[in-house]
């Protein structure tokens, strides 16, 4: 779009930025929501993942993107008693980038040999692995999980 004469560039900016959201809305089908509680959304336990429970934020049922939270039951007694043995397992995702920011608890990475605790973040690109993880005091985490586009 190219400025006219005499047109405010305030307003031509904020034209640009009003088509821009537009096309940004039809590339993602996740809905558009304003605040809301999310106590209303029941945690929901994660198929073969004991003790770990989810609640979806939002998702593109187009591509499978989606954004939850994540709730990890404390599990310091396999973490001191069973490490060798974990139930976790080492983790990739194909065709998804993952971003995990740790809200609150802690995760242990038995693989790196290293804890994470509330204020952490990871951004791991399609195919990288990591995990097994415990959590010894257990951890609410806020996860966003993009359909790379190929």
């Amino acid at each position: 779009m190219l400025l006219d004469e005499g047109m405010d560039e305030q307003k031509f900016i904020r034209i640009e930025i009003i088509i821009d959201n537009q096309k940004r809305r039809t590339k993602m089908a996740k809905p558009e929501l304003e605040y809301f509680d999310t106590e209303t959304i029941p945690w929901k336990p994660i198929e073969n993942f004991p003790g770990q429970y989810e609640k979806i934020l939002s998702k593109d049922p187009q591509t499978g993107s989606f954004t939850r939270l994540l709730l990890l039951e404390p599990d310091f007694e396999k973490c001191i008693s069973n490490e060798e043995k974990s139930s976790g397992k080492i983790l990739c995702h194909e065709d998804m980038w993952e971003e995990v920011f740790m809200v609150s608890g802690t995760g242990f990475d038995t693989r790196l040999n290293k804890t994470s605790k509330a204020g952490y973040y990871a951004c791991r690109p399609p195919g990288m692995r990591h995990g097994p993880f415990f959590h010894p005091t257990g951890a609410v985490c806020f996860e966003i999980r993009t359909r790379s586009i190929n």
